[in-house]
């Protein structure tokens, strides 16, 4: 069976793309993407090219730009050239000078597919990864860490990028260069081990392949059992995240026993990760389940923590005004939720008089060595009681609300703040009798809530 035909084949199998999407081809000049070109043509599709000079290589960079505006004399189809400053791109944003050219010819095609760039809607790119590109890929991955998906390689389907070559390899590719006579540039870079993926390339698989010579096809056929795993794996992950997990709002609650029970770290991964948690922070996540409530973990690459809230991980917004559960710090002044702003102010100047008097439904003054940071403040939850300012008796908070004669609206708008898992203040109603100030009182806290308008 001829290459054109396995290529419209995989293509039709996998679902890429139709004869009347308009394609976008990413060339370098190389082999693989003038085999590529090649193919499209003889495929009868509808393509134009796009090349990235990234101002690497001098001359040579040069060469394969002319080189690829000739191709595309030879299929008559437009040829987009873009220049990037790639050296300084690099040193701006502190990546590796592979780093930056991927993200820079991506964000350029990107931007050529988005709406009113002239492509007509639905466009897909294509790039001339193959075979070896996806083992070399895969090794990488295993090597540096990864987790199953790591190792499933480069998805012949991502958004709106298409990879119709990944079943082919790269004597494959040559081979049917040399049989057409079909012209291509080298870039000498590709020979250059400092590189990672040369090294792999270079050296690494073939000092392996001298042990286990078929080694790219077994890798090939790893790749389509991990993909086949993966299935199975993230049917029974989505199985588990349904049973544990509980969506309220924008939070996330999961109950910790029932989680640690699993004794599972990929499946506290998996529910994390969604959130800019990574891998290291799995250990994290089970040091949290044995602490004190209140205490929480921070993403560091997005505005989510993990607070650990009695029986409860809740997963939360950084940003009080989108969550239901917000951690409040000692070093805190203000913040902002949906009822309104809170103010923290600590005070030591002001009369045990004075502070008494200033009291009020929306602002309260507390004995400050009887509050434990960081304080909690939440929503209401059933089950909630509090002892309020003038009794001493506790008192369920729905009960405390049915007398205050509150909607059923507003009672699901009631908010509490929460010291070491105790109430301290219904906000806007009333204070707990355990934490109001006392004659002995030496510093006090005070918190004023200004409604929103």
């Amino acid at each position: 069976m001829s290459l054109l035909v396995q290529f419209q084949n995989s293509i039709k199998q996998q679902h890429l793309f139709s004869p009347k999407d308009k394609l976008l081809l990413a060339v370098s000049g190389g082999v693989d993407s003038v085999v590529l070109c090649e193919l499209c043509k003889q495929a009868g599709y509808d393509f134009i090219i796009a090349h990235c000079n990234f101002k690497l290589r001098g001359e040579e960079s040069d060469r394969d730009e002319h080189f690829v505006k000739e191709l595309g004399k030879k299929y008559s189809v437009e040829v987009l050239v873009q220049h990037f400053d790639t050296a300084n791109y690099a040193l701006e944003n502190k990546l590796s000078t592979q780093e930056s050219a991927r993200e820079l010819r991506y964000n350029w095609f990107a931007a050529l597919l988005a709406p009113g760039s002239g492509l007509p809607t639905p466009g897909f790119l294509l790039t001339a990864h193959h075979a070896d590109d996806n083992n070399e890929t895969v090794l990488m991955n295993f090597f540096r860490g990864t987790g199953l998906h790591g190792l499933t390689g480069i998805p012949a389907s991502n958004n709106y990028i298409r990879r119709p070559l990944l079943s082919f390899s790269k004597d494959t590719l040559l081979a049917f260069a040399k049989e057409l006579k079909l012209e291509f540039v080298e870039d000498s870079s590709n020979q250059l081990s400092k590189y990672t993926r040369n090294f792999f390339r270079n050296e690494l698989i073939p000092a392996i392949s001298k042990v286990y010579p078929q080694v790219n096809e077994n890798l090939q056929n790893n790749i389509s059992r991990f993909k086949e795993i993966e299935k199975l794996y993230q049917f029974s992950i989505n199985q588990l995240k349904k049973k544990l997990c509980r969506q309220k709002g924008k939070e996330l609650h999961i109950p910790v026993k029932q989680l640690m029970a699993f004794d599972n770290r990929a499946l506290i991964y998996e529910i994390i990760s969604g959130y800019g948690f990574s891998e290291k922070q799995v250990e994290e996540v089970v040091k949290l389940a044995d602490s004190e409530s209140g205490k929480y973990i921070q993403s560091p690459v997005s505005s989510y923590r993990i607070i650990k809230h009695r029986h409860w991980f809740i997963i939360s917004p950084v940003l009080a005004i989108e969550s239901e559960n917000v951690i409040i710090e000692e070093s805190d002044k203000e913040i902002l939720f949906i009822l309104g702003k809170l103010r923290i102010d600590t005070s030591s100047t002001l009369s045990f008089d004075k502070l008494r008097a200033s009291g009020s439904n929306d602002t309260v003054s507390l004995d400050q060595r009887k509050i434990q940071f960081p304080l909690l403040l939440r929503k209401r939850k059933t089950g909630d009681y509090f002892y309020p300012l003038g009794m001493k008796k506790k008192k369920k908070l729905n009960r405390f609300l049915i007398d205050q004669k509150l909607s059923i609206t507003e009672k699901e708008n009631v908010w509490v703040v929460e010291s070491n898992q105790r109430i301290i203040w219904v906000v806007g109603y009333r204070l707990d009798e355990r934490f109001k100030i006392e004659a002995t009182t030496k510093e006090a806290l005070q918190i004023s809530l200004t409604p929103s308008q």
